[in-house]
């Protein structure tokens, strides 16, 4: 007698949501290890006064987060949460991180038994005592079930039109980690899967720091060597703190697509570095340009500074990740934008 079908689901309809959704639309028919119909959940909202679960489930298309991309007919829209996720084997977190300890307590006690999650979300979890754990983590806590990640160098809208691009999944089940690739890998999305999972989830939420640190020195009118060398320190302060508090992992981990590859792409070519170029420019905080420039989606970087900076308060050890503090002291307008290079200039690096 056959295994049953596994049946995914989506909780999250961004632009990165909806490009996974197009991705395994596709790719589910080519299995028959997979339910056909694949969940997805979508915050409900009007979009030119239809609702948004309405325009996806008829045009096949989010109009407002990934326009000019059609969906496969077996992704279905869902506004509830619940229903989405019911009786899913398989449940990808593509929200951004600030709604997911939200999400985890609305659909805690309808997680079908032997499912696993896997996160997609680049960011810390804070708790209500202030205490910072890692998403995966987070998931896994409340949902009782193992939680696997996704991380890698991937411009939504880049992936979507289909340009060769990479991601790497981190799971030590591999069973998992192939169920979890079969769904991704395309010609043209290339999947390798590691088990350094907390080593590959805490370099896709720092990453964005690094390349909030790039914005500002686009914003102060610094030229590419400047960019460079955040883009260099940033590195440095990546990897220290993956040895400093996650140590065991394998080196070259930082040379998949999870790691250099990802913060190279994200500080030329990501939201953060665009906000944060912004904020120097025009002197407006970080709240108003991400309503002002990203039509809904939300910037994860200065959270990400704040909760590393919570991390490193916890841990005694904020003095030793000066690019990281840097970019959250400005952020929160505690320093001018122009100490970023004080913070290059008097690095430890160069002690």
């Amino acid at each position: 007698m056959s295994d049953p079908l596994k049946r995914v689901a989506i909780v999250g309809s961004g632009n990165w949501g909806s490009t996974i959704a197009k991705i395994i639309g596709n790719n589910i028919v080519k299995f028959n290890t997979f339910e056909n119909e694949v969940r997805m959940y979508v915050y409900e909202e009007m979009v030119d006064g239809r609702k948004l679960t309405e325009i996806i489930n008829e045009e096949h298309e989010n109009t407002k987060y990934l326009p000019g991309h059609k969906f496969t007919p077996n992704i279905v829209a869902y506004a509830d949460v619940v229903e989405t996720v019911k009786d899913a084997d398989i449940l990808l977190f593509i929200l951004p991180h600030q709604f997911v300890e939200r999400t985890c307590n609305a659909i805690k006690s309808h997680v079908k038994p032997g499912a696993f999650a896997v996160s997609f979300s680049k960011g810390f979890y804070v708790g209500k005592d202030n205490t910072v754990e890692l998403l995966s983590t987070a998931i896994t806590r409340l949902l009782e079930i193992p939680c696997y990640v996704v991380m890698g160098a991937n411009i939504a809208s880049e992936v979507a039109s289909g340009t060769f691009c990479e991601a790497t999944v981190g799971a030590r089940n591999y069973e998992h980690g192939q169920m979890v690739k079969g769904l991704l890998q395309t010609e043209e999305f290339r999947i390798v899967i590691k088990p350094d999972t907390e080593v590959i989830e805490v370099l896709g939420a720092l990453k964005n720091i690094v390349a909030v640190a790039a914005g500002f020195s686009d914003g102060l009118g610094y030229g590419d060597n400047t960019k460079a060398a955040v883009i260099r320190l940033g590195l440095k302060e990546m990897v220290k703190f993956c040895e400093e508090f996650f140590p065991g992992h394998h080196p070259h981990i930082f040379l998949e697509s999870c790691g250099v590859a990802d913060l190279v792409t994200t500080c030329y070519g990501g939201r953060n570095r665009k906000v944060a170029a912004a904020f120097v420019k025009t002197g407006k905080d970080i709240k108003t340009l991400e309503a002002e420039m990203l039509n809904g989606q939300k910037l994860q970087g200065p959270d990400a500074a704040a909760e590393v900076k919570e991390w490193l308060k916890e841990k005694g050890q904020a003095n030793k990740f000066p690019l990281f503090t840097a970019v959250h002291d400005i952020c929160e307008r505690r320093i001018e934008p122009t100490a970023l290079i004080d913070a290059l200039r008097y690095h430890p690096e160069f002690w």
